[in-house]
């Protein structure tokens, strides 16, 4: 009898695991971690306080032993949660006083953290943010024991993590956002100012000349000053090119502290290749990777989830607004084959479907009213390459997007969690319309791709704030790095593929010390 009772019992919930599984998106190797992430994502801004919590233990593995991250703030990573054993006493007094230098910087890098919690203060870069950072801890040298992973090595133990060789793992926005250097102070009262040359000339960054921008965004870091005048290059802190005008005579400049920085907005496909690839030490994209990332978007967490029915009234399954037939990555011919298993209406040159880009918001109205889901196909198939396609036509309306673009990985860590639906989780467009009528007709499992709505906002990422914050962090200047060959960090193999990312391998980094 007992035998049987048990045999029921693993019925039921092998059953049950069957009903729901039918109800849940395969998933890649890619995005399974995007779950793990969901369980974090709670623990982020609200209007009142910041919360920090573990960081996930690969992760700080992968990092090294003591390593800490700032960024997301939302998602704060705090050491790496992994015991020291050891009999020695001066390698216990090493551990212990590498985890008081650990302890001093989250205090540090976390200003403020209990009046945050106290008087409801939000960081200034949130809408009617007005907690602003102080001055930066100093940096410290500590010796590390053997004992301790250090193999008897010194390392600076306090440091701002601006940049990806300090933090790999990580945009840094927030990091760079929240970064004021130790001496700041003087800094204001000597009066220097830290000159960037915009090589390109004003025009093409909708800039003034002087300190505008930098006062008018209110930027915790603000003593920098743009010119145009090329006269300056041997005397400025930064020279800074912009997508397809970079000089073919650019070499490594005379003042080894001097930065050379290059800026790209479009994908490799539609930049240009840099003549001396030698000459540059930072780069400025949408990349992770990049020194000072600029992304169309950047999401952070600061609310509580609201209840909403997204499904509501909507009678119409995909939609499609697309001009460019001949995108490289083969998204027309994906939509087509799509097209033979569910309704895809295209909008726009490439389809049967009209709406006129005079009348842009009742398009996009139609998306929010009409239709479940929505094509957010990029151009190319590059890493970490997701733009207005996405956040704007797509996040920023009620509506579910299908994605193809960056890696399903990229996604992840630029979104939402739960917030889209990327092609590579499917072996096959067929799959994909097999998942897409689940979902059509189960409004609570289609819903709960919108729980992340109301959670939190699109933060501006003040991208001069962060540029002038950073020339003003002397440690990484006075250890100039730079790439051995930009074209390829920028354009090398694996960073853009014509087909599917599904099984692809990702490449190294190529960054080095000089």
């Amino acid at each position: 009898m007992l035998i049987c009772a048990l045999l029921l019992i693993i019925g039921l919930n092998v059953r049950e695991y069957e009903i729901w599984k039918t109800k849940s998106p395969p998933q890649s190797a890619h995005a399974r971690p995007q779950d793990e992430q969901a369980q974090q994502a709670v623990t982020s801004y609200t209007h009142s306080a910041i919360t920090f919590e573990p960081r996930n233990r690969e992760a700080a593995l992968q990092a090294g032993d003591g390593a800490e991250e700032l960024d997301g703030v939302d998602n704060v990573k705090v050491g790496n949660g992994v015991p020291r054993v050891t009999n020695n006493p001066s390698q216990s007094d090493a551990a212990n006083s590498e985890q008081s230098e650990q302890q001093q910087q989250q205090q540090h890098l976390h200003p403020g953290q209990v009046p945050l919690e106290s008087n409801g203060a939000r960081l200034w870069f949130f809408r009617q943010g007005e907690y602003y950072p102080k001055p930066a801890a100093p940096t410290r040298t500590v010796k590390r024991g053997k004992g301790t992973g250090g193999r008897g090595k010194k390392q600076n133990m306090l440091g701002a993590r601006l940049f990806p060789y300090q933090n790999p793992h990580s945009d840094r926005i927030v990091n760079q956002l929240m970064y004021v250097p130790p001496n700041y102070e003087e800094v204001r009262a000597s009066g220097r100012l830290k000159t960037i040359l915009l090589y390109n000339g004003l025009g093409p960054w909708n800039v003034k000349q002087g300190r505008d921008v930098f006062l008018r965004s209110k930027c915790p870091v603000d003593t920098c000053e743009l010119t145009s005048n090329r006269g300056l290059a041997d005397k400025a802190d930064m020279i800074l090119y912009k997508d397809h005008f970079i000089p073919t005579g650019l070499g490594r400049p005379s003042n080894p502290q001097q930065v050379s920085m290059l800026y790209y907005l479009e994908c490799p496909y539609h930049t240009q290749n840099v003549k001396v690839p030698d000459a540059i030490n930072w780069t400025a994209t949408y990349r992770r990777d990049s020194d000072i990332v600029a992304p169309y978007e950047k999401w952070k967490i600061n609310q509580i989830e609201q209840d909403h029915n997204y499904a509501l009234n909507k009678t119409k399954k995909v939609a499609w607004f697309v001009s460019n037939c001949g995108a490289r990555n083969g998204r027309l011919q994906f939509a087509h084959e799509l097209q033979k298993y569910i309704d895809v209406d295209i909008y726009g040159v490439c389809g049967n479907y009209k709406c006129s880009r005079n009348t842009a918001d009742k398009c996009f109205e139609l998306l929010d009213h009409d239709y479940k889901f929505y094509l957010a196909f990029e151009n190319s198939n590059c890493k970490d390459y997701i733009t207005e396609k996405f956040f704007v036509n797509a996040l920023q309306r009620n509506i579910l997007p299908i994605v193809m673009g960056a890696r399903p990985e990229d996604y992840e860590v630029s979104s939402p969690h739960r917030s889209y639906i990327h092609v590579d989780e499917f072996a096959s467009p067929k799959e994909l319309a097999e998942y897409l009528h689940i979902l059509d007709k189960d409004d609570e499992l289609y819903n709960s791709y919108f729980k992340w709505k109301g959670t939190g906002e699109f933060i501006n990422t003040y991208y001069w704030c962060r540029v002038c914050a950073a020339l003003h962090d002397e440690e990484s200047l006075r250890k100039p790095r730079w790439y051995t060959d930009v074209n390829d960090w920028w354009r090398g193999a694996g960073v853009c593929t014509n087909g599917s990312w599904r099984n692809f391998k990702a490449r190294k980094d190529v960054i080095r010390d000089d």
